[in-house]
């Protein structure tokens, strides 16, 4: 059986386009790495690609905003065919820098500001998913998950939270304390159809026993962000 093809998307400042491809492989998937610029001039590669992930960062150092610039870049080069990417089902996953991109491009709804307490977080957190999650990444996970968050903006906000429940679109909340002041405690939502992802938590940092704190002490170890990884894989590999 082929594995199915995974295209992670970087861009200038983006620093976890290799975790991201790691997780996808270890999930069973054949991982590759493009710069969203060589996207733009590369388009049919969307083609190729059965699962895309946006990988986290700083892209662009942040400097006019958390992912505005890499949005931008994805939105005039490649626009219309990640849009048709979205609509025909396929798995796509945006963490961090990726998930700001994924609301700016409006792919996800909602949008990302800056933490409440107006600091950097970077620390483990707890997320789980709640029952009513749609999203083909959360399938069958039943636990929390244990992984890193490093950002400054990353407290999620929507006008209407208890709708986003209600719709199955609230694909992960803080279990652990809430790090950012996101609203209704979400690390994590996906679209309409359940096929896109987007979540500030690092899952991809979390995907062997030792990179857990604690692994000496086997701490945590049964919640790694492995699943999630697989859940998406296997989700391509059934189109």
């Amino acid at each position: 059986m082929t594995a199915p093809t995974a295209l992670v998307i970087a861009g200038p400042g983006t620093n976890r386009d290799r975790d991201l491809a790691l997780a996808f492989e270890l999930a069973g998937a054949e991982a590759s790495i493009v710069l969203a610029s060589e996207l733009a001039a590369q388009p049919d590669r969307l083609d190729d690609a059965q699962l895309i992930g946006i990988a986290g960062g700083f892209s662009y150092g942040d400097a006019l905003g958390a992912g505005r610039m890499l949005a931008l870049d994805l939105m005039v080069g490649v626009g219309d065919a990640l849009q048709a990417f979205v609509d025909s089902g396929r798995p796509v996953i945006g963490i961090c820098n990726g998930f700001q991109v994924l609301t700016r491009t409006k792919l996800l709804p909602g949008a990302l500001g800056h933490n409440a307490h107006g600091r950097f977080e970077c620390r483990w957190v707890v997320m789980e998913p709640p029952p009513t999650s749609r999203c083909v990444w959360t399938k069958g996970i039943d636990e929390p998950i244990h992984c890193p968050i490093a950002h400054g903006e990353g407290r999620y906000v929507h006008p209407d939270a208890d709708s986003l429940a209600e719709a199955g679109q609230v694909a992960f909340r803080y279990r652990s304390t809430n790090p950012n002041g996101s609203v209704a405690d979400i690390a994590g939502v996906c679209n309409a159809t359940g096929n896109v992802l987007g979540l500030m938590p690092h899952p991809e940092n979390f995907v062997v026993g030792r990179q857990h704190p604690h692994h000496h002490r086997g701490g945590g170890l049964e919640h790694l962000g492995l699943q999630l990884f697989r859940n998406g894989v296997a989700a391509a590999a059934a189109m």
